[in-house]
């Protein structure tokens, strides 16, 4: 089990907690707000006990909380991103994955994907993007695009945990 370097979140007050952990997932504290509300023990000193407390939250949430969460995203190589207006979270995520280093024509198929997923299933394309590089996501998004909504909305929720979990080895 990893111990995070700089903090003990079983010692530290709702208010502190939360603060800490209300964007592990995007634009949605409620998710670290009902992990503390669960207790404070010593399973949540460790990354994956604490990922593992958050993911089943959320797993087990209402579909539509679920989908607020799916939606309160952002597109990958999107307005926002171009404008810079994501969470520096998302900002660094997208950068490492080289997408602010998109050509023009690479920026215009991103939009054109985006466009045609969210058509398609009604939610942004999310994928924890670590480790990849702007064609892997690209070429996930083509191969995504035929999948079932049903299937679709759980690899969003599969993603959306994977993108918790590295957001909390990076604390």
């Amino acid at each position: 089990m990893s111990r995070f370097q700089t903090l003990t979140p079983s010692h530290l007050s709702r208010e502190a907690f939360v603060g800490v952990f209300a964007d592990i997932y995007e634009h949605s504290p409620w998710v670290a707000e009902r992990a503390f509300d669960l207790g404070q023990d010593a399973s949540i000193d460790s990354i994956e006990g604490l990922h593992q407390r958050m993911a089943t939250l959320l797993l087990n949430a209402s579909r539509e909380a679920q989908l607020a969460l799916i939606n309160a995203h952002p597109d990958l190589a999107g307005k926002a991103a171009v404008q810079g207006e994501l969470t520096a979270c998302s900002t660094s995520e997208q950068a490492g994955a080289g997408i602010s280093e998109c050509t023009a024509e690479e920026f215009a198929r991103f939009t054109e994907l985006n466009d045609a997923y969210k058509a398609t299933f009604g939610f942004p394309f999310i994928k924890a993007v670590k480790g990849s590089n702007r064609h892997q996501i690209l070429a996930a998004f083509e191969q995504r695009l035929h999948n079932s909504a049903e299937q679709e909305f759980a690899t969003a929720l599969a993603e959306i945990n994977q993108i918790a979990l590295f957001r909390l080895q990076a604390l």
